[in-house]
């Protein structure tokens, strides 16, 4: 996909509100995106072949099939059709078809995959990944918003073979704009503590034969800097103990990973969401991803924007989304979590990653703070 130099602009432009949080240069991720692509330029969308011909395809299609039917059923929209976007471009104004499968029509036909997106093993993960959380499917715990379904994908783009028995760890902010698990002067209140506790919208799975895992949450909010998102880490099998409460054994902040990204959204999906009830008391500045330099990394040689259905006839009775992401299963890095969450407690580290340096006095007071009073327990077991 080519992208008219306006758009390069745009991004471009966007400098002064590079900084989504503290100490964490989008500009600097993206480049580094963009390094990392120009030397793997394989992705998911040169295995289809291949995937169709092993009958992956065709199980893709029954399964996306179940997850909307299950989650309508949930939802009590068994009577309504299901509204699915045509793929055009990944920055295109609207992806949503204005055809409607009806009740009786082999619904099968909805769930083919465009998306293309490569995770990359070197790039950092991005603030506010923590370490400690469960091993679960549905992450939305008390969090208010459009009710999200999705089904991810991991290929080896090596061989083209779905990554069965990898812990995939997805985690996204609320509808205003907060993470969960840490404590921050750009995540909401600074001072409040309580949230290092907080587990909401943070979640691992593992993939099944099909080298798959479904979450169910809400659709992200957005925060200043950086446009609507998901972030996907994929923890290398080699390194992977299960703990007995249901988390992943690492420890010191560090957690072993193959390969981390991020997933994106449509732009009129997006502005159909804040314009909600839950979104709009969000008064952060909202960046499209037009402006966003490290969607513009991503979607300058493939489509990291998740496919998806409407479950019903408002935005508000949820949303279906799935996508298929290639990767390297063999790699193993290490990745630095900016807090740990523990069973009675979280703790901020007090040696965290790079981008997440803390870049004022009231931050360093913050951290210093919350490094004396947090208790040593061992996290989330």
């Amino acid at each position: 996909m080519v992208f008219p130099s306006s758009l390069l602009a745009l991004g471009l432009l966007a400098a002064p509100a590079a900084l989504g949080h503290p100490g964490h240069d989008i500009r600097e991720e993206a480049a580094e995106r963009r390094e990392f692509l120009k030397r793997s330029p394989n992705s998911v969308r040169s295995c289809i072949p291949e995937l169709e011909r092993r009958g992956y395809q065709a199980a893709a299609l029954e399964r996306r099939q179940q997850m909307a039917h299950e989650a309508r059923v949930k939802r009590g929209l068994t009577d309504r059709p299901l509204v699915r976007r045509d793929f055009n471009t990944s920055l295109a104004t609207s992806h949503e078809s204005t055809s409607d499968v009806t009740l009786g029509v082999d619904e099968r036909l909805l769930f083919t995959d465009n998306s293309t997106c490569v995770l990359q093993p070197e790039v950092t993960q991005g603030p506010y990944y923590v370490d400690g959380e469960l091993i679960r499917s549905n992450i939305t715990e008390e969090q208010v918003g459009v009710p999200l379904y999705l089904d991810i994908q991991l290929v080896d783009t090596a061989n083209c073979l779905p990554v069965p028995a990898v812990f995939m760890d997805i985690w996204h902010c609320n509808s205003t704009g907060i993470y969960s698990g840490v404590t921050a002067k750009s995540n909401g209140d600074g001072n409040d503590t309580s949230n290092l506790e907080a587990t909401f919208l943070r979640g691992i799975q593992q993939t099944d034969v099909n080298g798959v895992a479904q979450f169910e949450s809400i659709f992200p909010g957005h925060y200043t800097g950086r446009a609507t998102h998901i972030h996907v880490l994929a923890h290398n099998t080699n390194d992977t103990t299960i703990r007995t409460n249901g988390t992943l054994l690492s420890g010191n902040f560090t957690a072993h990973a193959s390969h981390s990204g991020q997933i994106f959204f449509d732009q009129d999906l997006i502005s159909q969401v804040e314009a909600t009830d839950a979104y709009k008391v969000n008064e952060q500045v909202l960046t499209t991803n037009a402006e966003d330099y490290l969607f513009f990394e991503e979607a300058a040689g493939m489509d990291p924007v998740v496919e998806y259905v409407l479950l019903g006839d408002d935005i508000t009775d949820g949303i279906m989304a799935w996508i298929s992401i290639g990767i390297d299963p063999t790699t193993d890095n290490d990745v630095v979590a900016a807090a740990a969450v523990y069973s009675d407690s979280g703790e901020m580290n007090p040696n965290p990653p790079p981008r997440l340096g803390l870049t004022t006095p009231e931050e360093h007071e913050i951290q210093a703070s919350l490094k004396a009073n947090a208790p040593k327990s061992t996290p989330v077991a």
